[in-house]
Order: structure tokens, then sequence, then C-alpha cells
């Protein structure tokens, strides 16, 4: 019997579809001169537009639509074309949130900014470096030297504006994607939908960012479609409500998402198979996209011991094929290359890889996991809204 048509693979769509195609498009839009030349937008939809603020709901995948709509009146319109315009794009792989943050805010593939995993190994060092949770080291400005968007945006006399919960404030993350934008604190739906608008207002052309973590934190922990993510959808949705109501008449506001999402229903614990970190030194990537760096010379026996244990539930492939497939974009830096681990295990279906040292306990407990390239995970939605 055939998976359904959400588990399986979706390519992503560099260059005519992805997370990387929707900040170049709201700069074109604003008049900067090096932005794109809106690959997302046809037909002078933002003609006339000064301002744009794109709104990210963590985790809320285009396959999720349909669920959400019952928790929301809002969600439900979006869905049906009853107001803005929605069309879906891709994710960026892994399709986890650092990486598709990062390619939304610097506007290039993984293969170009190198935040191209969940947690990578450090070339020089041989440390890992967790993305999400970056201390400052390695140096952020030097890891993910790309000008991002805001920068380009800056230059040209955009004022740029962040609006997300001021604990990720100074983080190693924020220094390597968000330069260029200031930063304005913000936890609760209703206040992001506040100072969302409030920094649409500011300077001539504005251009706005906006982070919501609820939908995806609901449904690591409580698993898609349950009451706690129909809450927190509900809730979410009420941002959305919001910067409705008081948009600018010169704004558009665009909502995405980093990644969509399935309720896992299998794990594979390494912690209780110690044959497989035979001949691995370390263990990346996250649940679903997992990076194998392997001893010299070991790749053939690491892939063939793990390629048994995985079955059919997952692929191991080398590194260098994973490149050749485009996963990563259509240039991959050197840099960024030796980030990505000697072989690349990725899982279909609803399967994941945990128990990997140094993780935190609770994430093999976690129901909702992303990272994958299933449609489900890969497939996010972009909705735009024109105002005047």
């Amino acid at each position: 019997m055939r998976p359904s048509p959400h588990l399986e693979p979706l390519q992503p769509a560099y260059g005519t579809g992805t997370l990387a195609d929707v900040m170049p498009t709201a700069l074109a839009a604003l008049g900067v001169p090096d932005g794109a030349d809106g690959v997302l937008l046809r037909g002078g939809e933002l003609s006339g537009v000064r301002r744009v603020a794109v709104l990210l709901l963590d985790g809320f995948g285009y396959h999720l639509l349909h669920q959400a709509g019952q928790a929301s009146s809002t969600v439900e319109a979006i869905r049906n074309g009853d107001i803005g315009t929605l069309t879906p794009i891709t994710a960026t792989v892994p399709s986890s949130t650092p990486i598709s943050l990062a390619s939304l805010a610097c506007g290039l593939p993984p293969g170009r900014h190198g935040i191209i995993g969940f947690t990578v190994r450090v070339p020089d060092s041989g440390d890992l470096v967790t993305h999400i949770r970056w201390d400052g080291e390695p140096d952020p400005e030097t890891w993910q030297p790309e000008p991002t968007c805001f920068e380009r945006a800056a230059a040209d006399g955009v004022v740029c504006t962040v609006v997300s919960d001021g604990a990720f404030r100074d983080t190693g993350l924020t220094r390597a994607i968000y330069r260029g934008a200031d930063w304005t604190p913000a936890i609760a739906p209703y206040e992001v939908a506040e100072e969302t608008i409030a920094a649409l207002h500011r300077g001539r052309r504005s251009l706005v960012y906006s982070y919501l973590p609820d939908i995806d934190t609901a449904g690591h922990f409580h698993g898609i479609g349950s009451p706690e993510w129909l809450e927190a959808v509900a809730e979410v949705s009420e941002a959305i409500d919001g910067i409705l109501t008081d948009l600018p008449k010169d704004a558009s506001l665009f909502v995405t998402a980093d990644h969509g999402m399935v309720n896992l229903t299998e794990r594979l614990h390494v912690d209780r198979h110690p044959d497989l970190l035979e001949g691995v030194e370390t263990i990346a990537g996250d649940g679903r996209m997992r990076y194998l760096y392997t001893r010299a010379g070991a790749d053939a026996e690491v892939a063939a011991a793990w390629g048994a244990a995985v079955r059919d539930r997952a692929e191991v492939i080398g590194r260098d094929e994973a490149i050749g497939r485009g996963w990563f974009g259509p240039v991959v830096t050197a840099a960024g290359r030796e980030r990505i681990g000697d072989l690349v295990v990725a899982c279909r279906d609803t399967f994941a890889i945990v128990g990997v040292e140094g993780e935190p306990p609770h994430v093999p407990r976690l129901i909702g996991q992303h990272g994958g390239l299933t449609a489900a995970e890969m497939a996010v939605p972009l909705w735009t809204y024109r105002n005047g």
C-alpha cells in the first residue's frame, strides 16, 4: 500500500518557490535595488507597497491548514481563498527551524548561508554547535558571513524590525541572521500584532519580521490535531486578525511557516544500539535528518550498519550524493560542505532517530517532529494580503 501523499518526498523549489525566495520578493516590492525580481508574486500584486510585514508561524505546514481551520475562522477563510492569496511553497533542507529561519532572513539556500543543520560539527574544533541555542561560538559573523536581507534593505533606507521573544535577542543565531534589524520584544500573539503594526509605521519604507513559536511547541509536545495544538492555532490566529485590523493602507502582510510536522509512530533509539556507534565520531542533525561524522575510511561499514538498522524507514547516503540531489541548494560553499555529515540519514514516513548523546532527555518523547523531506514537513504556506 502506498503511503499518504503527504508522506511522499518533496524536493525544495529553490529559485522558484522556497522560503529563501520570500524576503527577496519583499525587498523587490520595497524597491531595494539588489532584491530579487519578486518570483513569488506576479502581475503587480505589490505595486505601491511601502511597508511589508512577514509573520512566521513556527511549525504551521501547508498540509495542516485543513485541521487548523477547525480552530480558526480566519485560517479557514485563508484556506478557502476568501481573503488574500494562498500559495504553497517549500521549506529548505533540512526542514528545521534554524535552517529555515536563516534561509528566510538571508534570502539564500542553506548551501550558501551555511546554517545547514539543527546541530552540526564545527570542522576546526570538532565541537557541536546547536544553532537554536547558540551561545556565540563559533563567531556568528564568521560562521554566516553573507549579508542578510535586513542589511540589504537598511542600506537602501528601509527601516527594519524583528518582533520576537526578547530572550532570543542576543543569541548567536540572531547575530548571524538578523543583522541590520532593530529588535522589539513581544511574546503573546496580541503583543506581536501590536508591535508589528507599530513597527510598520516607522520610516517612509519599512520591513517587519515577526515570529510566533506556539503551534510548533504544541505539536512537539502534544501532537498535531491535539486539543492543545488546536488551542495554539486559535491563539496565534489572533495575531493575524490583529495585524489585518490595523494594517496601514500602503502595507502588505505575508504569513508563512518554517516547516510542517509529522506525528511520530516509530523511533530508533541509538543509545540502545551501541553497535551503531562503531566508526562514528559524532552524530548531529535532528531526529528526522541525522548527520554522521565518521572515522577515516569507515564510511562503507557505517553506512551498512545504519542501513540494516533503519531498513526502509530511512535512506543512508553520502554527503556528496545529498549535495548532488540539490537538497541544500544549487550551490554549496566549501564551508557548508564541511559542516554536513560524511553520511546523511534521511528518515521517511513517521520514523525518527533519537537517543543521541548530548541531546535533551525530552527529545525522544516528542510526538511531533520535522526535519525530513516529506511533503508534510516540506510544504509551507505563503499567504499574502495587500491593503489598499
